[in-house]
């Protein structure tokens, strides 16, 4: 909403916008480096890195809602396009990784930084009138089964700990040899 709040109200163009929430959190990642010497989110584990990861959250939420109303509004890109140019966006740092041997810690928050625009190009695509370029479901109906969605698979992932690595998931899903005698054996 901070995006949307600036503009509306305040008539900040979304280039300056983007712009500023896009210098923020660069601010917010370099301060989170020189401060706990990572981004890795597998680290967040103590108060303070976890108050750098919502400060980012924040940050990249309102420079990714800017950005999706820059890329539809300001470039004429349309919700739908401006979608499938996010889609594409979103993609570079997976083929990077898997074929150029980028960071994964940089391909993990490229892509993060990403989800933004990309879900509110194409919830603004369901949601808006067929006027503004929408489909016209509305936005309270979009949301709701957004939510819902996220609901579901989030449960999902908690009851399957599909989000666990190693040792920890095998434990967690009741799979992991018992420690003891009998194990070594």
């Amino acid at each position: 909403m901070a995006a949307d709040v600036l503009h509306v109200e305040f008539r900040v163009p979304y280039t300056v916008s983007t712009l500023v929430f896009a210098i923020g959190l660069v601010v917010v990642f370099s301060t989170w480096y020189r401060s706990e010497g990572t981004l890795s989110i597998h680290s967040i584990n103590t108060p303070r890195r976890e108050a750098f990861y919502w400060a980012a959250v924040l940050a990249m939420f309102a420079m990714g809602t800017a950005a999706g109303d820059l890329a539809a509004y300001t470039a004429r890109l349309g919700f739908l396009s401006a979608g499938a140019f996010f889609a594409i966006v979103f993609a570079v740092p997976g083929i990077a990784y898997r074929f150029f041997n980028l960071n994964a810690i940089v391909a993990f928050w490229f892509a993060y930084v990403m989800t933004r625009p990309l879900g509110a190009s194409f919830a603004d695509w369901m949601g808006k009138s067929r006027t503004a370029g929408g489909l016209g479901w509305g936005d309270g109906a979009v949301t709701l089964v957004l939510a819902v969605l996220i609901f579901v698979l989030v449960g999902y992932v908690t009851v399957t700990a599909g989000d666990r690595q190693g040792a920890e998931s095998r434990e967690w899903r009741g799979l992991a040899e018992p420690l003891g005698e009998d194990a070594a054996s």
